[in-house]
Parts: C-alpha cells; structure tokens; sequence
C-alpha cells in the first residue's frame, strides 16, 4: 500500500552510513535497525554523521534550498518560462511543483533523521560533554528544519519521533505554528548549552554546529517570529539578545575581504558561523558555481542578474565587483551573469563551495533589525548595517538620514539584496520585512496574491495523508 513520501521519509532508518566530509569516518556494519544500532560513541558519531549527509542531495541544499528560498524574490532572472524554477520566479507555482515537494520531503527526512540520534544516543555510556554535544548537534538541525518549514508552509505536522512501524501515527495533522516555534526555540537553546564554543570545535570537525551557531539561529528564530501570529511581546528584545552574544563573544567577525567570505580555500573562517560542508568527489559537490556561471565559462547559465540589482550597486560598492560580472573573458555579455561563488577545482558540477546558513554579517544586520523594530529612534541600530557597508568600500549612513522605523527597513532590505544574495536568504527576508508584494511591484510591476507568503503543501502529500489541509488560495 502506498504511503505518502513524509512517510516514506519517517520511516527511513536515516543512520546515512557514507561519511561526511572532514568528520570521523564510520565503522561499516551490515543490516542494522536503529534499535540496535547505537551501542557505543561511534555509532552516535557514525549516527550524526548521517543527519548532516542528509544535508547534501541537490534535491535538498545542494541545489533545491537556495531556488526555494531565492527565486520567488527580486534579484535572480530564470531563463526558462515554463519549467518549475520559472514557476517560482514568476510566481505561477502550485501544489504539484517538484521543487516544493522536494524541500518539504527532504526536510522531514533530515528531521527524521535527528530524531533518531535524539532518541537514541543519551542513553550511550560515554563522556556526557561529548554525548550532550552530539545532541545538541542533532537538536539544531531538527530545530533549523522547523524552521524553515514553518517559515515555508506555516502550521506543519510536529512530528518529534521516529516512526517505528505501522501502528504509529503515519498521518499527522498539521501542527499550529506558535507550537512549532516553541519547539525549535527549545531545540535551540539545548544546543546553544551544549554545542561546543567554535573555539572547541577541532580543524577537522569544522562544519558540526557551535553553540554560537545555535545562538545566531535563536536569533533569527525570534526575530521572524515577531513577525507572525504566533509573535510574543519580547521576541524582538530576545533576538537582539541573541546577536548581542554572538557579536560579545568575540569568536565571529567579518573577514576583511569581502570575496574571502566565498573562498573555498577560506571556508570555515571567522565569518562562518554555520555552513553546510561541500567538497570535490568523492565527497558530495555544490552545483551552484556551474549553474550560474554562463555556457562562455563552461557554466549552465541558468540564472541570470535581475537588471534592477545591477543598477542598484554603487559603482564604489567591493560587492558589486565580486557578486555580478557581464564579463567572460574579452567577451562582454548581454545579461550580468553571478560571479559570487568560484571555485577554480570545480570538477563539472561539482565545487567546493559551501551551503552559509549563517555568517558574522547577517547577524549585524539581524542587531540593527531588531534595534530598529524595538525602538525606531535609537542611534545605535546604525551600528552593524553600518560595520556591513564600510567593510563594502561604502559611507556609514549618518543617524539623522533615516527617520522613520518603514525607511530604515527598507534601507536593510536594499542592503541585504547587496550583501547576501544568493545565499538563500532573500524570499525570507521580503516575507519577514513585509516587502515582498512591494518589491514584485516595484521590479516587474506585478501584483502577488496573499497566497505566497507560503508555499503550497505538497500535492503527494495532500493525496496520501487525508489529515492535511491545503493552504489558502490553492488548489490544483
């Protein structure tokens, strides 16, 4: 009997035996359940290990993450028409686009995934610090699955354990948001407890989760949260807390050179607080350096510059040299192609380059937003969107430019676009700022429906769980 792919994803034992990059290699086993499986420190590894693989899928953050996240925004043209990616970038998408499915069914499969490791490895006898690390790791990853979920598709089903066979829930009901929120920020804040302080994390283990890692997304968590129906009356202070212990910790700070933030050869540096870790074979590659560099450069040239972000770089700005080129070789190009990823080793579609979940700049920008939302008139929230744009080669904006709490907003939506585009950011961040119908406005004279402040639930999932209602606005 059919079951629908959430389920399918529930159900695989998630222990993801290939092994990751730059961690501890596993122990080859043959067939295991997970109820045997974790004996000892090892397999708790061997265990997360699997949870962070699940990561890697170009259905997931090796692709589909940043078309999600990306292409229903302002900044990046999409050269078919009709294909689903056009459908995102032309919001024309319904319940039936791949794209969607994947991130919902790849998500849950990574959640799936941390369950397990939840569940199983406290009660391996090992050092405590070392086991509570494993799963506070496993516990930001579940919680940065949440996430983006319920950012995506508002109330989702909350399902916090591992399915074990067929006399468990196989059709949950979709969870109300401000219960999904307390659940992330919970996850969350184990993590940040028991996570090691980068500083503690060994060369090798670069990429697991730091429990700075785990406070920049408690931040953002908060921040986003203000925004919604299930907003509590001191998310803003909370997420301003929240980047206030990243920036005092002093472990995270923006490198000099802002193209040394995409250097493959600099990753993991002092701006990197989380990254998903991508490497040439027989690790898992990125396609995103192939995609957007055009065919002159051996590239796909799938995606192009929307002219409006062309125009909106200052000539003086670093980041407009390093992010867009129309450029290739002597040869100049009708459209600016992205130049922000590289990586000279990039084998086919394969590169280097890593997933930035989080990075030193996006906090400060998230401290001069939550500075800016609690009280419009305090000079301080200047501070980071202006330690951001001198690092760019730009003039700090002077306190008195900026008068009203709607025009600092959208001086934070302009520089966001500047910095942080292409980084999986930007559908978010017009979401969240309540700038998306204004900016579709604005760049192709397009009025959005309400609609698309989420995503479709997944029509699979609609036709095989009968207990899932379908967001408002579509149907097939």
């Amino acid at each position: 009997m059919k079951k629908s792919i959430l389920l399918i994803s529930l159900l695989s034992l998630g222990l993801g035996l290939a092994s990751c990059e730059k961690f501890l290699e596993e122990k080859p086993y043959d067939f295991l359940s997970s109820e045997n499986f974790y004996q000892n420190e090892g397999d708790a590894v061997a265990g997360l290990n699997g949870v962070f693989n699940a990561l890697l899928p170009q259905t997931y953050f090796g692709r589909t993450g940043w078309q999600i996240t990306e292409l229903p925004a302002d900044l990046i043209r999409v050269g078919s028409a009709t294909d689903e990616r056009a459908q995102l970038s032309r919001f024309t998408f319904t319940p039936t686009n791949t794209e969607i499915n994947s991130w919902w069914t790849n998500t849950y499969r990574m959640i799936n995934r941390a369950n397990d490791v939840i569940e199983k490895v406290p009660g391996i006898s090992m050092d405590v610090a070392r086991r509570n690390n494993i799963v506070g790791n496993a516990r930001f990853l579940r919680a940065m699955g949440y996430f983006d979920l319920v950012r995506c598709f508002g109330d989702v089903p909350l399902v916090l354990a591992t399915v074990k066979g067929p006399n468990d829930d196989l059709r949950p009901t979709r969870t109300p948001l401000a219960q999904v929120y307390e659940q992330i920020i919970e996850d969350l804040k184990f993590a940040e407890a028991n996570c090691y302080t980068e500083d503690k994390i060994a060369a090798t283990e670069k990429g697991r989760v730091s429990s700075g890692a785990a406070t920049a997304l408690l931040a953002k968590v908060y921040i986003t949260r203000a925004t919604t129906k299930a907003a509590q009356g001191d998310d803003n202070k909370n997420g301003l807390d929240a980047c206030n212990r990243v920036i005092g910790s002093k472990l995270y700070s923006l490198l000099p050179v802002y193209g040394d933030v995409f250097n493959p050869d600099k990753e993991n540096g002092p701006e990197h607080i989380f990254s998903i870790q991508f490497d040439l074979p027989p690790n898992t590659g990125s396609i995103i350096v192939r995609q957007f560099l055009p065919s002159q450069l051996s590239g796909l040239g799938t995606f192009t510059v929307e002219d409006s972000l062309v125009r909106s770089y200052a000539a003086n700005d670093v980041r407009r040299a390093w992010n867009i080129s129309n450029q290739a070789g002597t040869t100049t190009l009708p459209r600016y192609y992205f130049n922000k990823f590289r990586d000279e080793k990039r084998i086919g579609n394969d590169a280097r380059t890593n997933y930035l979940i989080t990075r030193y700049a996006d906090i400060l920008l998230l401290q001069s937003e939550a500075l800016n939302a609690l009280n419009a008139g305090d000079a301080t929230k200047y501070q980071g969107i202006n330690a951001v744009r001198v690092r760019a080669g730009l003039a700090p904006i002077p306190a008195a430019k900026v008068t009203t709490k709607d025009a600092f907003v959208d001086l934070l939506v302009r520089e966001r676009a500047w910095e942080l585009v292409q980084e999986g950011h930007r559908w978010f961040d017009l979401v969240r700022l309540n700038r998306l119908k204004q900016r579709e406005k604005a760049v192709f004279n397009r009025d959005i429906d309400d609609r698309y402040f989420l995503f479709p639930i997944p029509q699979p999932e609609m036709i095989l769980n009968p207990n899932l209602t379908q967001n408002n606005g579509y149907s097939l």
